[in-house]
């Protein structure tokens, strides 16, 4: 490996991604001919033999067990509870020296469970803000990244090396890496990706089936989240419980403002509350240009 003061590319590292779904396939399409070897690893026989046909790896596997261990970087790309147990398992497939990333959507869980990890691994975390309703290995696009944030966590005990190449690995698909406490990252995901999924599977629940033929491309834009595969969902909504359920506290108080509002004709105070978000719309993306 190189000198700690020369981490500016993956050209000597040989990289496992460890789950090929969406996330981790486009990671592996974006990392392509960028590293020494590319590992692919998926626990679903179809996954393995689409990206095997893809060309993009160096070895693929349905298990960890003897390829893991020849990975300098290990990337963990699965639901959050997977990884949890992605993490258990770890220490007895690779003998250590690694830089340990993972790509999960909710970081406080994992990141204590990196933290236990044996003091041979270097544990940083990660979460690409990107994606979209299709899922699989089918779907992945190297493009996913570009021009999107892509949230890195350390501990403590995380490297200097571990921070450099956590840097390289985002920029190499184009993000922007934006460093976060683990409690920030959950706190504000549950806000703009957690409680707007649960409001979109509300507004489609609340939707009658016989009013489909006026369902145009607004309704298919602010719903679109509600058509994210429930397993991958339900273990974000399992740990980040606390700060999921605050996000929808806010958000009824504010629907039950428009309620009033509408129930009493209120159009000065309607219009009002429809510029106030309107504004906050426009304020919320520019804000949140990298």
């Amino acid at each position: 490996m190189k000198a700690e003061t020369d981490f500016t590319n993956l050209t000597d590292f040989n990289v496992a991604i460890w789950g090929l779904g969406l996330i981790g396939g486009s990671l592996a399409y974006a990392l392509a001919g960028k590293c020494a070897s590319l590992i692919g690893i998926d626990p679903d026989p179809r996954t393995v033999e689409l990206a095997a046909a893809s060309t993009i790896f160096t070895t693929v596997a349905q298990q960890p067990d003897d390829v893991i261990s020849q990975a300098d970087l290990v990337i963990l790309a699965a639901p959050v509870l997977a990884i949890l147990e992605q993490l258990k398992a770890l220490p007895n497939l690779h003998p250590g020296g690694c830089i340990v990333l993972d790509l999960g959507s909710t970081k406080r869980k994992i990141m204590d469970a990196m933290a236990a990890l044996p003091e041979r691994f270097e544990p940083v975390g990660g979460h690409p803000m990107c994606g979209n309703e299709k899922s699989s290995f089918r779907n992945a696009d190297a493009s996913l990244f570009v021009k999107g944030n892509f949230a890195l966590v350390k501990l403590e005990r995380t490297s200097s090396r571990a921070q450099a190449i956590a840097e390289v690995c985002v920029r190499q698909t184009g993000a922007y890496p934006l460093w976060l406490d683990a409690e920030t990252h959950d706190h504000w995901t549950a806000s703009t990706s957690h409680m707007p999924y649960l409001v979109a599977n509300a507004i489609v629940a609340s939707i009658p089936p016989d009013a489909a033929p006026m369902a145009g491309s607004g309704l298919r834009s602010t719903s679109r989240l509600a058509a994210a595969t429930p397993t991958m969902m339900l273990d974000i909504l399992l740990t980040n419980q606390d700060f999921i359920l605050e996000a929808l506290q806010d958000f009824q108080i504010n629907l039950e403002k428009l309620k009033e509002n509408i129930h009493h004709e209120d159009c000065a105070k309607l219009e009002a509350a429809l510029q106030q978000g309107r504004n906050a719309r426009s304020a919320l993306f520019t804000k949140g240009k990298a």
